[in-house]
């Protein structure tokens, strides 16, 4: 009873008589559309599409199976910093490390660690002081830190991002895709992703933001950083309709500390001119933004035959179709001899898998199909299955 009960937990519970694949291969393509209006004293008149709020443009991969690429809410000149140009300056005395008494605590071409600059080897006092700071050359003038009171882009709501994902299980050859197979080229136009619409991959931003449980207007401020999981858990032993994927959608930055440092998501970038005498300079822009971190995980499961190698009243009959004895001059034996003396009654075994042999082990591995390979009997077999033979 203990054995039976013991047998049904492995291949009704854990599904013991399916081959799991885990090595999922993923590739994400991303868009954003949306186009919007603003008017501020700061940038005046302008209008906003894909191009001036999407960085970067096609997005970076910086690990397998996932995609980040931020969309720009909100951003403005730095304070003090409508044009910079680089000059010779004293750097600030709130900059510990650039202090200094004498020429030589400034060597030249040394960056000030959280300063503005490069050292260029003078140590600019103020009177008759004995300290003073490092003359540095950097860009002029220097940012003056603040925060935005209101996000620039804050009617993009509406805006929608399409997640393209395709699948693959190497081990079964098994592909898909998180987009639904028709041939209505209208589709794509006019579905948003819902429980209604599993297979559009078009996600309103807005959406995507509540379903993290934030507030659009506060992360469109501030910023922040939202991952979106896709999860494929499949049983390939179904259809494949069976085969779906899964979206939950979190909060990774520390929005539950209003005034936390680590909170939100910025980022500074500049625009670089020259005037008319070929000097030249630029302005400095710190962005807030929405990063979007994608990420695909997933296994796909497989009927194994072992158990109808082992298991079944039938065995030998299927096993005798299976395995094919093979001479030492490498011919087949007649059909009878197929089955073959030797296999151990209950062996291990995994679809897929090379030949291997560990150090110590009793145990010796068998190899592929038509891959012929000696057992620990002598006896030539070839199979589709790396089969753990008996102890010796």
């Amino acid at each position: 009873m203990g054995y039976l009960c013991f047998l049904l937990w492995v291949f009704l519970v854990k599904k013991g008589y399916q081959d799991t694949d885990t090595s999922l291969q993923s590739s994400i393509i991303t868009k954003v559309k949306g186009v919007t209006f603003t008017n501020t004293s700061e940038l005046g008149e302008r209008l906003w599409d894909v191009a001036d709020y999407v960085i970067p443009p096609q997005g970076r991969n910086p690990r397998p199976n996932t995609w980040v690429g931020a969309l720009v809410m909100n951003w403005s000149p730095c304070r003090g910093t409508p044009s910079q140009v680089p000059l010779l300056f004293r750097q600030s005395e709130s900059i510990p490390d650039a202090l200094c008494y004498r020429d030589s605590d400034c060597p030249p071409g040394e960056p000030v660690v959280a300063g503005n600059g490069v050292r260029t080897g003078r140590c600019l006092r103020v009177g008759n002081m004995q300290r003073g700071t490092c003359e540095i050359f950097a860009w002029c003038p220097v940012e003056t830190k603040s925060r935005p009171a209101k996000p620039l882009l804050g009617k993009a709501e509406d805006f929608t991002i399409y997640i393209k994902n395709f699948i693959r299980f190497p081990k079964f050859n098994f592909s898909k895709t998180n987009v639904l197979d028709t041939k209505d080229k209208a589709f794509l136009k006019s579905c948003h992703f819902g429980p209604e619409n599993p297979y559009c991959p078009i996600f309103r931003l807005g959406s995507v933001v509540s379903w993290t449980g934030s507030n659009f207007q506060e992360i469109a401020l501030q910023g922040g950083v939202i991952g979106i999981q896709i999860e494929w858990d499949c049983d390939l032993d179904k259809a494949s309709s069976e085969c779906n994927p899964r979206y939950s959608f979190s909060r990774l930055d520390n929005k539950f500390s209003e005034n936390s440092i680590s909170s939100g998501y910025n980022f500074r970038f500049a625009k670089y001119y020259r005037d008319g005498a070929g000097v030249e300079f630029r302005t400095l822009m710190k962005a807030y933004g929405i990063r979007f971190d994608v990420m695909v995980n997933g296994k796909g499961a497989f009927f194994c035959d072992l158990v109808l190698i082992y298991l079944i009243k039938k065995s030998h009959f299927y096993r005798d179709k299976k395995y094919e004895e093979v001479r030492s001059d490498g011919t087949p034996e007649p059909e009878e001899a197929a089955a073959g003396p030797g296999l151990a009654e209950q062996p291990e075994a995994q679809h897929g898998g090379g030949s291997q042999k560990e150090n110590g082990s009793p145990f010796s591995l068998s190899h592929r199909l038509r891959s012929p390979r000696v057992n620990p009997r002598g006896e030539t077999y070839s199979s589709s299955l790396t089969v753990v033979w008996s102890a010796r």
